[in-house]
């Protein structure tokens, strides 16, 4: 009995001691995090209230940037366009009209009287010379020849009124000051028609972005409100992954870290970069911190693939996360 005991004594403090070793010299459990797949997604309304006339995409679809998403009614902003259109041609008329001079026929009757004008002065230039020249020898009157040099004056005289009234003719018709609000009518109405043709052009809806239609939250025939989402993107590039670090991990990681990304049926040597790190607990319990609480508090930590790598995650697809370099 005795015997027996001692046997059982020393397998007892065998089985201890290798239990022992191999505590001490096992290999500790690979870091690995949980976390899944998600998405910033693109979300597209109106930038104004209206009809929903169409919707050219269905759930699934691929488009390109510019493609058509949806269309609203626009028959109240082709109408505002037109008016504006309008309003800007009657205003650059009114300045071209102050802009420009008299008619042509009165130009031309303004012309007709300058050259009258100067003709009747060289006749009397020609007659004052005429008489002060033979008014020495007698051959005129010193009476004819102060009639000579009046006409002269007078011809001059109504020259010089008929230039006037052809530069006066050629001249704008409006003033320099109404000439300039005028011109700054214009530029009003310009800009008023760049704002109407500004909504209707945003009465059709076209992606800002390649991407697939990740839903449809509209239909034709509804009244949206503006900025009310009607299709939601998914652009390639914009999956990333969300994962939860342990307290006793989390000074492990840092901002643009690599991470090994492995998830079911997924490609091999995925990876991504820390692009966020919450500084806040996820999971607080409703204690005072301790040695024994610390080990519940996980953080929320997000990486981003490569555009190449992320069109292979689909969003919600639950994803296990290593440190690059983890077996």
């Amino acid at each position: 009995m005795t015997r027996r005991l001692l046997l059982v004594i020393v397998l007892l403090i065998g089985a201890g001691a290798g239990a022992g070793w191999w505590w001490s010299t096992r290999r500790p459990p690979p870091v690995m995090w949980q976390g899944y797949a998600e998405a910033d997604f693109v979300k597209v309304g109106p930038t104004q209230a209206g009809l929903l006339t169409s919707v050219a995409v269905v759930r699934g679809d691929a488009v390109q940037t510019g493609a058509l998403l949806f269309t609203q009614d626009d028959v109240d902003d082709r109408a505002a366009r037109d008016q504006a259109a309008q309003t800007l041609k009657q205003a650059q008329d009114q300045l071209t009209n102050l802009q420009n001079g008299g008619k042509p026929t009165e130009i031309a009757q303004a012309e007709a009287n300058l050259a009258d004008a100067q003709a009747t002065l060289v006749r009397s230039t020609t007659d004052l010379a005429r008489g002060e020249a033979q008014l020495p020898m007698g051959g005129v009157s010193k009476q004819s020849v102060d009639q000579f040099r009046a006409d002269h004056l007078s011809a001059q005289a109504k020259v010089d009124a008929a230039r006037a009234a052809l530069a006066q003719a050629q001249a704008p018709m409006g003033r320099v000051g109404e000439i300039q609000a005028q011109v700054s009518s214009v530029a009003a109405a310009r800009a008023a028609l760049a704002m109407a043709e500004w909504r209707l052009a945003q009465r059709r809806v076209t992606a800002p972005v390649a991407a697939r239609v990740a839903d449809v939250m509209a239909r034709s025939g509804e009244t949206m409100t503006a900025g009310a989402p009607v299709v939601s993107l998914l652009p390639p590039g914009n999956i990333f992954v969300r994962f939860f670090v342990p307290e006793a991990q989390f000074s492990t990681i840092h901002l643009g870290d690599r991470v090994a990304l492995a998830c079911d049926g997924c490609a091999a040597a995925l990876s991504a970069r820390i692009s966020f790190i919450s500084p806040q607990a996820e999971y607080t319990p409703p204690l005072i911190y301790s040695e024994s609480s610390k080990a519940k508090l996980v953080f929320l930590v997000e990486a981003r693939p490569s555009r190449e790598q992320a069109v292979l995650l689909n969003p919600g697809q639950p994803i296990e996360v290593r440190p690059a370099g983890a077996p």
